[in-house]
Formats: C-alpha cells, structure tokens, sequence
C-alpha cells in the first residue's frame, strides 16, 4: 500500500483511519519511505523528527483502537515551516545564526495541531527567517520545486510547498507576510490559505512583520485546508494581534454550491499592473468562465494599483524585520545570507515618517475596501506561477516590481491560491480568491467549487527514487548596477546611525537596494490630514 499513500489528501486518509483500514504507524512509514527516496532532490526538511513522529504515530493508534478518536487530524503526519517553535526541536529559522536554536515550548499551532492527534514529521525548509529569497550560502540547501528541480518553489514557506507537492506530507504549515503561502502554492501546484489576520495565532513563530504576518496551511486540497483551518483557529491572548471572533465549522460551508455568489474580478492585477505571459491570463480566462457556468456572477472591479499596496507593505515590513533581528545583524552580520541580508538591512534606509505615513496610506487602502466589500462576496484575481527558474531569481526581484500577492497581505483578510491549469512547460498555473475580514469560510467556499469542478488534483509530479536534483547556477549576489557616490554615502551614513558594521560586499548590496527604496518611501502619499491615524493606532485590548 505504500505507494498509494504517497499522495493521499488527509479527508482521504482519516475515512481510512476511522474505518480502521490504515493505521497511523503505516501511513508515518509510507511517507517517511518517500522522503528517503525523494527527499534528497528536493531538500524540503531542515530536520527530520522520524523517531518522534513514530512515538506520536504510536499513541494515536493505541488511542483510537481504544475508541479515542479525536478528529480528521488524529494520526495524520504534518510538517511545519522551520520557524515555528517545537520544544525539544530544533527551530532554525534555516539561518547559521539560530542554529543551535532548541525552544523550550511549542508555539501555539503546533500545540493545537498535537492536540487534534497530528504527527509532527520533521521541520521544514525556508527563506532565511522567512525573507529574500532562495539561498545558497546556508547551512541547508534551499528547497527545490518537485515539477522541475532546477526551478524555484517560491518563497518564502519552500519546504512547505514542495513537500506536500512531492508527496513526503499531507500537509505543511507555513507563514504568510507578503505571499509565503500563496507563492509556493501557486509555484508548486499546492492549495494554499492565508487566513485572516489575528484569526491564527502567532505566538511561538519568530516574527517577520508585526503587521502582516499570517499562519496558515498548504496542502493538496481546499478540503484539507478547511479541516486544518478547523484545528487551528481561534484567540490566544498571547498573540497581541489575536482576534476575539467567532470561528465557524469551516469544512461544513465547502458543501454549498456558488450559485448567486457575486465575484470581482481584479482584471487589472494582470492585464496592466503586471506582464503575464499569454498562457497565465488564458487560465484566468477559463476560470472566469467555469465559476460562471457554476452559477456565480463575475464582473470586472478595480482596487488601487498593485505598487501602491508594495510601497506601503515593504516600508512598513522592512523596517520591523530589521529591528526584530537589528541586535543580531549588528553584532555578527557575516552570520547572515546574503538575499536575507539583500532584503533586510533596506529596513534602516527607512525613517520615521516613512514608517508612519506609510501606515497612514494603508489605513487608506483598507476604507477603499469597504464598498467592494459591500459588492461582492468574494475577490479574483491571478496569483505568481509558473515557477521560475533558480538562475533567473534576481537578488533585487522584491524591489523591482509589483508582487501580486501583497495587495491581500495589506488588506489583511482573507486569501487562497487553488492551481487553474499547467504551462506548456508542465509547470502549475495559479490563481487567488480573497474576501472580506472573518469571511474565510466563503473564500474556502468558492476555491472548493472550482476546485471540484476544474479536476487538476489528479496531476502530480513525478520523482523518480534516488535520481539527482538538476544542476543549478545559483545567481550572483550583485546586480553589477553602477551605484552613485552621493547613494553610497548616503547608504554609508544610514547605516553607521544604525549601528551597522557592514563589509565592501554587504554595503555594496545595501546601494543597489537603496534606490529602490528610496523610491518607495517617495511613492508614499503625504497629504494627509491632521486627524487621520496609521492604521496600527492604539486600541486597548477586549
């Protein structure tokens, strides 16, 4: 059986569970056996925790012979993203500087997931500390795309993705600040949700952005998702962005169909925000049509332009990732990758009133929201595959373009990417359905039914035991860009106030970022009247 348990969806294997005709112990060995033969092309774990996961495997199956059932959950393997807290485990962060990392205490969701009798499997590859991009001057091997190993999973949840989409696991948790969620699943062919902000707790992930940052699962199915979105859910007062709300049967709302639901379409997100290559916007073509023919309504709406929702979310999130790991980066910098380096040290180009009037716009963008809202159930609009290729993952991508995703991290509900169709190159296409604040069961709702009704779960990649990953040529640090002196002054003195102690190379990184953000802070609105707060202001706890 073993074989045919390499792709099983967890509603599949908990019907088989309950049924008593597949224990926990044999599915935990099927999937550890595909991660011996396959892992290896893919480096999706940080850390395996086979022996851990058998004594959990173990316990489950005495539990539910003993009549103890407690859920889909029970005795299903699961991995998390390596920034999640596991007691005992070590939570890496996939960066040389945490390395020696053992946490004391579980973080909240891995708590809930061995409460509803999940088998933790291993931690799982990322971008450093969940930022920039793939790099290959860590300790482990960034994780690779199981459709082509020579391209990229997306980041920033990259073991995530690719685990569940070669099969090791039905389902991995990741993190969402910018698109970590959806960017993997779109590039990996996976499902994944960005639940609303505060609907998850937080506490026990080493923070990105205070703002912006989400948990949440991918995995084969919309199903599966909803019954992890089940499991994980609900206010924990010791994340201070937990939601007091309430939290609904999510798997029970995938049974209704669509018909009479009312889409906007946010056309303008790939055909003049973004380029798209022709065979992405005939995807969405099609898509539109089939949740048409399902009984939804579809029009075209418009938010703001997809760089307005970047400017604001990379002022605000560059600078809290910096000053979350400024004390680290100033005392041992050269224990840090370039691309998280590329990426993170931009937060001290940042002042102030940039961080401030930034927050300001996106108190803007979010009222802006309200009469779509009003319209429409539910949002759609193109997500970031197909995957690109590792040569081709430039150091500054983050600061050269719009990234479709950020526009749904800085509204802060609701976001699912569900796989709608392949590339002529085998590789998966994708798209996004978000919605109003706490309205994720209706998201979930939508993606489900086409999900049903589209039929690309049944394509999976192929691995083939024991064979190599494809030879890659990772990047060059440097873009080669000729950086003005009066930049790398500037860049020089902002980093000094700092407390920076940087080299020629990570300066030199540091100035070919410096223009793009600079601009960023510029793009930013200041027309603000004296009354109007920033969308982080105080408010005391319920």
């Amino acid at each position: 059986m073993s074989t045919e348990l390499d792709f099983i969806t967890i509603a599949q294997a908990a019907r088989l569970i309950a049924a008593r005709e597949l224990s926990p112990v044999e599915l935990l060995e099927a999937k550890l056996a595909r991660i011996g033969a396959c892992d290896g092309q893919v480096n999706a774990f940080i850390t395996l925790t086979a022996e851990h996961a058998l004594r959990q495997a173990k316990t489950a199956q005495a539990d539910i012979a003993a009549g103890k059932h407690r859920g889909p959950l029970h005795g299903i393997p699961f991995g998390l993203k390596d920034i999640y807290a596991t007691a005992g485990i070590l939570t890496s962060g996939h960066s040389r500087s945490a390395m020696n990392n053992i946490p004391s205490e579980d973080a909240a969701v891995t708590a809930k997931l061995y409460a509803a009798g999940g088998v933790l499997v291993g931690k799982l590859a990322t971008c450093e500390f969940a930022h920039g991009g793939p790099s290959f001057d860590a300790p482990w091997p960034p994780a690779r795309n199981p459709w082509n190993t020579a391209h990229f999973t997306g980041g920033s949840s990259t073991g995530a993705g690719a685990a569940v989409a070669a099969g090791f696991l039905p389902i991995a948790m990741g993190t969402d600040t910018g698109g970590s969620i959806r960017n993997p699943a779109a590039c990996c062919g996976t499902v994944g949700l960005k639940p609303t902000y505060g609907l998850v707790s937080r506490y026990g992930v080493i923070p990105n952005s205070w703002t912006f940052d989400h948990c949440g699962p991918l995995a084969w199915t919309v199903e599966d998702c909803a019954i992890v979105l089940d499991a994980i859910a609900g206010f924990d007062e010791r994340d201070s962005g937990s939601a007091r709300c309430e939290v609904p049967d999510y798997r029970a709302a995938l049974g209704e169909d669509i018909r009479g639901l009312r889409i906007g379409v946010i056309r303008h997100f790939w055909e003049e925000d973004l380029k798209v290559a022709p065979e992405v916007a005939q995807a969405m073509e099609r898509a539109i049509e089939l949740l048409r023919n399902l009984g939804a309504t579809l029009e075209d709406a418009r938010m703001a332009p997809l760089q307005d929702y970047l400017d604001v979310k990379m002022t605000i999130a560059e600078t809290e990732i910096f000053c979350v790991h400024q004390r680290q980066i100033t005392e041992r910098p050269d224990e840090f990758g370039l691309q998280f380096l590329a990426q993170t040290l931009a937060g001290c180009l940042f002042d102030g009133s940039d961080y401030v009037q930034a927050q300001r716009a996106r108190r803007r963008l979010l009222a802006r929201m309200t009469p779509l809202y009003e319209k429409y159930d539910v949002l759609l609009t193109v997500s970031s595959a197909p995957a690109p290729r590792f040569d081709k993952q430039s150091i500054l991508r983050s600061w050269l373009g719009p990234n479709i995703h950020t526009a749904f991290s800085v509204t802060g509900g609701p976001s699912i990417v569900v796989c709608n169709g392949f590339a002529a190159s085998g590789l998966p296409l994708a798209m996004q359905i978000a919605g109003r604040p706490f309205d994720d069961a209706k998201v979930l709702r939508v993606a489900h039914a086409y999900e049903q009704a589209a039929q690309w779960r049944g394509r999976r990649p192929s691995l083939q035991p024991g064979a190599a990953p494809a030879a890659v040529t990772p990047p060059p640090a440097l873009s080669g860009a000729v950086i003005d002196a009066s930049v790398r002054a500037e860049v020089a003195m902002r980093a000094r106030r700092a407390g920076l102690k940087l080299d020629d190379m990570q300066l030199a990184l540091l100035s070919e970022v410096a223009p793009h953000a600079f601009k960023m802070a510029e793009r930013i609105r200041r027309d603000f009247d004296r009354s109007e707060e920033p969308a982080s202001s105080f408010r005391f706890p319920d």
